[in-house]
């Protein structure tokens, strides 16, 4: 399964390092999947904000028209690095069927996006990238004391805002007691009908609760009483091709064990903070 860099650090070979890291990150993260994604070779990406819209005006026939610029200003997103190290015996990794690096090199793959997501969605330290709880701008809905006497008019309100500043909100995110609270409250007293709808994209896919047609994502990430209204389009997720998935068979030599280590690089960017919608409880973060 491995290849050699010149370094002698045996490596899983890049098309497999994008089927067993890369892609279970970028499908199961839901910070990646409610963003644009971008892929860069780069160290750091610039990403353009545009700050002024060149003027127009209604002008005659045969008349000079004034020209204008538009204004720029940009984001500048350097991944950082989450990583992971375990080591196993020679023994288990040479024996078992399926074969335990590949069962390690999975776990791995599911901590990356427990530690991605919790970033994202978070305001954890450096080296660890900036997310959504240490933005500044955000646009605030109150949902009210409880969501059991919530309806579906703060997840409107939120839409509303979005449109207002020309966004558009292409999820709500919340965690899962209170992804549970709002699948529990129906459309009436005395109705059975849940407000929230249920639907399936394909034949393939898991059932996804929506509120007003935006899909429902669910994520442990995300603090109690609190639901994010993110546009797609205002929301960057940034990741460095430099993906690695490494089995090393020497550095435990002296007892005989194997080093397997997976390493990620991302970055955020939310261009347009007000377009983001932070729906609370006013008992919720």
């Amino acid at each position: 399964m491995t290849t050699a860099d010149g370094s002698g650090r045996p490596l899983v070979p890049v098309d497999q390092v994008q089927q067993a890291l890369v892609l279970p990150v970028t499908r199961t993260s839901i910070a990646a999947r409610v963003s644009t994604q971008t892929t860069t070779a780069n160290n750091e990406v610039h990403i353009p904000i545009v700050t002024g819209d060149p003027s127009t005006d209604w002008v005659a026939e045969g008349e000079e028209i004034n020209p204008s610029n538009s204004t720029f200003n940009e984001i500048t997103v350097t991944p950082s690095k989450v990583a992971g190290l375990t080591v196993i015996s020679r023994e288990l990794a040479e024996d078992s069927t399926p074969g335990a690096t590949d069962i390690i090199s999975a776990g791995l793959s599911r901590d990356i996006v427990t530690k991605i997501d919790a970033a994202y969605f978070g305001a954890l330290a450096a080296p660890a990238p900036s997310g959504l709880g240490a933005l500044t701008g955000v646009t605030a809905v109150d949902a009210g004391d409880s969501w059991e006497a919530v309806t579906i008019d703060p997840f409107i309100v939120a839409m509303s805002n979005a449109a207002t500043v020309g966004a558009t909100i292409t999820a709500f995110v919340t965690n899962p007691a209170d992804e549970l609270a709002l699948a529990r409250l129906k459309q009436a007293t005395g109705s059975n009908l849940p407000l929230l709808e249920v639907t399936r994209p394909t034949d393939t896919d898991a059932p996804v609760r929506t509120i007003a047609g935006v899909p429902l994502y669910v994520t442990t990430a995300v603090a109690p009483g609190t639901v994010w209204g993110i546009p797609q389009a205002f929301s960057q997720f940034v990741l460095r091709e430099s993906a690695e998935l490494a089995v090393d068979q020497s550095a435990f030599f002296t007892s005989d064990r194997v080093a397997i280590r997976a390493t990620m690089r991302v970055g955020f960017a939310f261009p347009y903070p007000q377009a983001v919608q932070h729906i609370t409880l006013s008992t919720g973060a």
